[in-house]
């Protein structure tokens, strides 16, 4: 194999010895060091006041939650590391009080002082909590305060007793506004968060309010707010019930003190207005399919939202500013859009800087962009790019020089763009984008030459009514990959050779065709994501060769035009989940599932197409491409690269992550998981997923990590310890976390963002 596949000595091999001996040295001496000097933080309390170590809330009512009204507690103790280690407050404790001294000063400005315990924030505390408890519906709820002081450090328990909160018994309402009471829909119970038996709560009244106010301004009610609304309660003494009564009161304008009804409006006229004097930015239909307000209907706030977030994702436009104008003679309202174009043409230019395993090179790209290019937003790029690499220690082959081409366009239009749909869809689809890319890649290597070619017809949208989900279609996905030279001395000793030959790595170095449609769906609120997408290539092609009852190549394999297209299913799911224990510390947990089956016109998957596991965003005790599939265990560091992807790959993931200070972060984590391969290859022996031996195959690592958090990007670095090593099935190296040997099980991982 030529030198460019060979297998790199890792970090761990050249620095483990170094590595291991500073970190037992110096780093956990340190972190012992300032744990226990938590407890010399003391001095630095004055005389006669309490440094503040716990904080605990206690319910006397099983049904209420604590944890909800953790909010309102004023004063909370030192943070912690990982929600143990008090390390800030003891690194504080490091420093004397003499601030004169640069020491010092450094130790208390990355350090936490210590937290003093405050009458008046807790007194205020109770307070907020007893609030809290009587808008939960629990009128007659108390909460004690109960202090422990131990030596100089003070714990404090708040006791919340609720008692039993009170009931709807009777629900009324007032509607001072006779115009208004046919759009309300009171009868209707589905229609509506009050009802008769439901507890009293601030939460649940504010609900019915929002409710209301939405409604009465999606039918023109332009003026409404929810201070027209206003709840009266009557209770009855020793009774939990409540008589309800929802008061709607007249409008009155704020020039006026008299009393009339609530005025309803429709929309007159829409007028767009532009920056640039001459025309508008866009064609006039194209506004108004961005346009969600009609001229001769009702305001509607809604559609006044739309309209805002429909024009705003269109590139062609800096802002928009929309102002609703009465008319002085009638209820009618004018709506005035104004339109503040882009710059309508740029270029970038972006270079970049190469190094593969020692060799140096050096990249170019530039991009023009038109982000108007037919007058409706629609996004035209055309990107050139070039790369050059000096390629050493090659032996064999004449040209020793790298060299790539790639020129790619992309036509993204801000709509449903279809040729089988109408308007309407578009309409139910308002955040939807269309794209149509074209690519060709030219890669000339001293052991080969490739070309790639790629179009590519897609469609992207979100969930007009839930903004957190969005989908993905890939209508059709074309690929080709030629192979129009390959070096005789690469022909002989990796393809043709009979003592070297592997079918993988064969397979991928064939003229191939793929012709793929696909699907995705995401989901994010902040706390959960999920992530799946499915695709599947070859169907079309197989059908038309079974119809044209088409013949075979010498691989028992149909083509089209010529070449061998693959035939496979794939189908990934991905699920992170956020747990908060307090504002610096969390825990993430994640799940990765994905799957692959070749099948018809193929035996394998194409190698970009196949899964690997190890890495900055794995199984973190392993280099990236080095774990799996199964218990396979490379013999041949030249071509381990191709022989350790797979058909199946799961990923489980746990990472315990703090704020230490400043924007630095520390994680300790646990990893787990591998690959397998659907089919039982002879270049990969024990890859093969079995259900009786498969959960002996997952391979688990752990570690500690370290992120700079600069908001706009994160930097990571992470340190990975093997701990189950499935490609030892019998030896005691099989339990690596028993019997650790560091330069073999130690994985040292940079990244740019979160690895979930």
């Amino acid at each position: 194999m030529p030198q460019k596949y060979k297998k790199n000595v890792t970090f761990a091999t050249k620095y483990s010895f170094l590595v291991k001996k500073k970190f037992i040295i110096y780093f956990l001496p340190i972190l012992t060091v300032l744990m226990l000097n938590g407890c010399s933080a003391q001095k630095f309390v004055p005389e006669g006041q309490y440094m503040l170590h716990r904080v605990e809330i206690k319910s006397m009512e099983r049904g209420l939650d604590p944890a909800v009204l953790e909010p309102y507690i004023r004063q909370k103790p030192n943070s912690k590391w990982f929600s143990i280690f008090k390390v800030p407050l003891g690194m504080y404790a490091l420093s004397g009080k003499d601030t004169t001294k640069w020491l010092n000063r450094t130790f208390q400005n990355i350090g936490e002082a210590p937290v003093l315990f405050d009458t008046l924030q807790a007194r205020q505390t109770r307070e907020d909590l007893t609030q809290a408890l009587h808008n939960m519906g629990y009128m007659n709820a108390e909460v004690d305060i109960e202090t422990k002081v131990k030596k100089r450090r003070l714990d404090v328990i708040f006791t919340l007793k609720p008692g039993t909160p009170y009931y709807i018994n009777k629900l009324s309402y007032d509607i001072q506004d006779d115009s208004i009471a046919k759009y309300l829909c009171f009868e209707d119970s589905h229609n509506t968060y009050l009802h008769v038996g439901d507890h009293v709560t601030v939460d649940l009244l504010d609900q019915e309010r929002k409710r209301i106010t939405q409604q009465l301004m999606e039918t023109g009610y332009y003026h409404f707010h929810k201070d027209y609304i206003r709840f009266t309660a009557d209770t009855v003494s020793g009774n939990r019930g409540v008589d309800l009564t929802l008061h709607l009161l007249r409008y009155r304008s704020a020039n006026s003190t008299e009393e009339t009804l609530h005025p309803r409006y429709s929309i007159r006229k829409i007028n767009y207005l532009s920056d640039e004097q001459s025309s508008l930015p866009l064609r006039l239909n194209v506004l108004k399919e961005n346009t969600w307000l009609t001229e001769g209907s009702p305001f509607s706030s809604s559609g006044l939202q739309k309209t805002y977030n429909s024009l705003g994702r269109l590139n062609a436009l800096r802002y928009t500013n929309i102002r609703m104008v009465e008319s002085s003679d009638s209820l009618m309202l004018d709506c005035n859009i104004q339109l503040s174009p882009n710059r309508r043409n740029s270029i970038s230019f972006q270079p970049e800087g190469t190094n593969t395993s020692g060799d140096l090179g050096a990249a170019a790209s530039i991009t023009y962009s038109n982000r108007n290019i037919f007058r409706g937003s629609e996004t035209f790029s055309l990107q050139l790019r070039g790369a050059y690499e000096a390629i050493t220690s090659l032996e064999g082959y004449q040209n020793k020089n790298y060299i790539e081409y790639n020129v790619e366009a992309k036509l993204q239009f801000p709509r449903l763009l279809t040729f089988f749909w109408g308007n309407s869809i578009r309409r139910r689809h308002p955040l939807a984008t269309s794209e149509l890319s074209v690519s060709w890649n030219s890669q000339n290597r001293p052991e080969f030459h490739r070309r790639l070619f790629n179009a590519a017809w897609r469609y992207r949208w979100e969930n007009a009514h839930n903004r957190h989900i969005s989908w993905r279609l890939d209508v059709l996905d074309l690929n080709f990959v030629s192979m129009p030279w390959i070096s005789e001395t690469f022909k002989h000793e990796y393809l043709d050779s009979v003592s070297n030959r592997n079918a993988i790595l064969r397979y991928n170095y064939e003229n191939l065709f793929i012709m793929k449609i696909g699907a995705g769906m995401s989901f994010s609120n902040g706390v959960t994501a999920v992530k799946a997408s499915v695709e599947t290539a070859g169907n079309v092609l197989r059908g038309i060769s079974a119809l044209t009852n088409a013949s075979q190549n010498s691989n028992e394999q149909y083509t089209f035009l010529g070449i061998a297209y693959a035939q496979y299913f794939k189908a990934d799911i991905d699920y992170a989940h956020l747990i908060t224990f307090d504002r610096h510390n969390q825990l993430a947990l994640h799940a990765g599932l994905g799957i692959a089956y070749p099948y018809g016109n193929s035996t394998m998957l194409p190698f970009e197409k196949r899964y690997f596991s190890g890495g900055a965003n794995s199984v973190r005790g392993w280099s990236v491409r080095e774990l799996g599939p199964g218990g396979y265990r490379g013999t041949d560091g030249r071509i381990d690269f191709i022989n350790q992807t797979g058909d199946m790959k799961l990923d489980l993931n746990a990472e315990l992550r703090s704020w230490l200070f400043w924007k630095i972060y520390g994680v300790f984590f646990i990893d787990a998981g591998n690959i397998w391969t659907i089919r039982d290859y002879s270049v990969q022996p024990d890859g093969q997923f079995r259900f009786d031996k498969f959960y002996k195959q997952i391979a688990v690592a752990y570690g500690i990590g370290i992120r700079f958090n600069f908001d706009y990007f994160i930097l990571r670095f992470d340190m990975g310890m093997k701990a189950v090593n499935p490609a030892y099935e019998t030896s005691r190296e099989h339990w690596a976390l028993i019997y650790p040997k560091f330069s073999r099980d130690f994985a040292f991982h940079f990244a740019v963002g979160l690895p979930f």
